[in-house]
């Protein structure tokens, strides 16, 4: 990872841990702890989009060198795929748990 890429990293993180801390006080600005659960869905969404991304593309590579077996990966990439996405849900269900909006 490149260093820019690093400080950018860095910085976003520090902005979503210590500002909701900084931010929660009586009477306090919330923007950013509002904004927090909506980042937060935004990283899980895009990070499943990649992983299962990167999941199709190597089990359609692996059929396209051995397809004997492509039925063997085909069930593994279907129980992988799966795996992502229930992860993915949970992370978004604890994510919005952050939205201020969505608990009416």
């Amino acid at each position: 990872m490149k260093p820019l890429a690093k400080s950018l990293v860095l910085a976003g993180v520090l902005v979503l841990v210590l500002c909701p801390v900084a931010l929660a006080q009586e009477g306090g600005a919330t923007t950013l702890i509002e904004f927090s659960g909506a980042f937060g869905a935004g990283l899980v969404t895009i990070g499943a989009a990649y992983g299962i991304g990167r999941l199709a593309g190597s089990a359609v590579e692996s059929m396209a060198r051995q397809p004997e077996v492509a039925g063997t990966i085909q069930v593994a990439m279907i129980i992988a795929a799966a795996l992502i996405e229930g992860f993915t849900f949970f992370a978004l269900y604890v994510c919005m748990g952050q939205n201020p909006f969505g608990a009416g």
